[in-house]
């Protein structure tokens, strides 16, 4: 059977992942002050970063439209799967459910499945990549429909933050917190919960003690055993070697992968942050 994985701008893919074939992103579009930013193959990292240091308001982010999913449906693949940020994040995983309800008007034997991945960027990554990886056995477009929503249901996603400025201006620290924690420098361990929302998990006087906190509770969770952990970075790559490292010492995960945020990506990490997912 051939088959298609359409993933929104958040899933955070590397340059050779999507030269494959099989994916096809969708991107959201990113606004700074007066300037709109889509998220897609021009992305400019840097000038993101630059853009959100200088604005006082925080950025804001628009999710694809139901038409723009349609197209991406589009594409001749007999089995088509879609993964989306946490639908407790972002509007994307309702507008690829509408577009798929319109498309199956004029195409009613398409057989179209989304998947709420709970996650982002890394967590994203893995559960397009295991979708690819049971569709290439050959496996039945139910099986993978199955096997992929368990996956997802036993995934974790963690984060450091180096800069919070985003969460600050979001409203999502009161004053105070934003006081405190950047008065003491205190940098927040952060995770998903099952249903896709940002929780606390912890914090730190450093990156450094954040990141072993993170491969700490790693080691601590028995379901890491023989999986595959995904590191995305936002313009830190010495953060994400020491994170290799210090889960290489801790935990017994058969592979661990690397990537760069996009601009979704960018916007809720900011400089210097480290998502991880297994």
């Amino acid at each position: 059977m051939s088959f298609k994985i359409i993933v929104d701008s958040c899933c955070d893919l590397t340059h050779a992942q999507l030269a494959e074939g099989c994916f096809v992103k969708v991107p959201l579009t990113i606004r700074v002050g007066d300037v709109s930013i889509v998220d897609d193959a021009s992305f400019d990292q840097a000038g993101l970063l630059e853009k959100m240091k200088a604005s006082p308001s925080a950025p804001q982010s628009a999710c694809p439209s139901p038409a723009q999913y349609m197209e991406a449906f589009d594409c001749g693949a007999e089995d088509i799967y879609v993964v989306t940020l946490s639908a407790m994040l972002s509007g994307s995983h309702n507008a690829a459910a509408q577009g798929r309800s319109l498309y199956l008007e004029d195409h009613p034997d398409a057989r179209i499945h989304i998947f709420n991945s709970c996650s982002a960027s890394s967590g994203e990554v893995l559960v397009a990549l295991k979708l690819q990886e049971l569709a290439r056995a050959g496996k039945d477009f139910d099986t993978v429909v199955k096997e992929t929503s368990q996956y997802i249901s036993q995934m974790n996603t963690l984060f450091v933050l180096e800069n919070l400025d985003n969460l600050r201006k979001n409203g999502r620290l009161t004053r105070t917190q934003a006081l405190v924690t950047s008065t003491l420098r205190i940098k927040l361990l952060m995770g998903s919960t099952p249903e896709g929302e940002i929780c606390k998990r912890g914090q730190a006087m450093s990156i450094r003690q954040a990141l072993m906190k993170m491969a700490a509770l790693m080691a601590q969770d028995p379901r890491h055993v023989g999986k595959r952990l995904c590191v995305v970075h936002c313009n830190c790559l010495d953060r994400a070697f020491l994170l290799k490292e210090l889960v290489r010492k801790k935990c017994k995960f058969a592979e661990v992968l690397f990537g760069e945020t996009g601009g979704i990506s960018t916007v809720y990490a900011n400089d210097g942050g480290v998502i991880a997912a297994y």
